[in-house]
């Protein structure tokens, strides 16, 4: 059996073309399913076999949540991903692998990292966002709340840069070694290279590492207007090339706590009032 794994959030609501157009290329009967059910794993998931098919249609949030959903256990069943969200974070990092638009996607499945938030655990597929990041996906949930329009993350996070956004410390603790930062813009930990729709923020991050390492990536220290001079280049991936205001760090067990709580986001989801991430890869 053909099942197709929807979002009726994803792409502000605007993706039923695409499930339109997996129909069509699929030519034959499935079975719709939204994603958000609560009790998803009981109601269809565990009963699932090798025989059976799932397409996810969405982007990075719709993947988050199935990835929850399954309690990052590898599927028996093929699954597949047909990319239709906003940002689509997690199809710009493999598409170079991608023969298709629809792609198998059960290798990503694997040695999926967890992160723990408020004692609340998650996997995730792209990354942790923690700073401005999570500011951005804070204000744009407000923005989606009360009109239909796309958001414009770029024009909150300068907004965010020059205003809004208090820079906070932070303690960064990676495999046992703590460091500490002073005006932290951003520090997430990312298994893949790309967040935010599009800014290459870990440019050296491999998902398919066979270490299973993640990168945290702190920006800091620097003003408003350096900052803001240099984050455009975060689409590329060169802000890393700035030494005296990034630091990359790679490991297995990292902790990020800041001075204050912020919001967080986890592929694109996010969480309020956050004051510690750790994550376990």
């Amino acid at each position: 059996m053909k099942y197709i794994f929807y979002n009726p959030s994803s792409h502000n609501g605007k993706n039923r073309d695409k499930i339109d157009a997996l129909k069509n290329k699929l030519q034959e009967d499935v079975e719709m399913i939204n994603v958000l059910e609560d009790d998803l794993y009981e109601s269809k998931l565990k009963s699932l076999t090798e025989d059976d098919e799932v397409f996810l249609v969405g982007g990075d949030g719709t993947l988050n949540h199935f990835v929850n959903k399954i309690n990052g256990e590898k599927p028996s069943y093929n699954v597949y991903f047909y990319s239709s969200g906003t940002g689509n974070d997690f199809y710009n990092d493999i598409k170079d692998k991608a023969s298709d638009e629809l792609v198998l996607i059960n290798e990503y499945l694997e040695n999926l990292p967890i992160v723990i938030v408020n004692d609340k655990k998650y996997y995730f597929i792209d990354g942790v966002g923690y700073g401005i990041d999570g500011y951005c996906c804070e204000r744009g949930d407000i923005i989606q709340q009360r009109t239909n329009e796309p958001v414009n993350y770029t024009k909150i996070a300068i907004k965010g840069l020059l205003f809004h956004y208090k820079p906070p410390k932070a303690k960064v603790v990676v495999d046992g070694v703590e460091k500490n930062y002073k005006k932290v813009w951003l520090a997430p930990t990312m298994k893949g290279r790309f967040y935010g729709g599009g800014m290459m923020v870990a440019p050296n991050q491999n998902r398919m590492d066979i270490e299973h390492k993640v990168s945290t990536v702190v920006l800091y220290g620097s003003s408003k207007i350096k900052t803001l001079i240099v984050f455009p280049s975060i689409f590329k991936g060169e802000h890393i090339k700035h030494k005296k205001m990034v630091e990359v760090i790679e490991g297995h067990h990292i902790t990020v706590e800041f001075s204050k709580p912020q919001a967080l986001q986890i592929d694109g989801e996010t969480i309020s009032n956050v004051l510690k991430y750790e994550v376990i890869a």
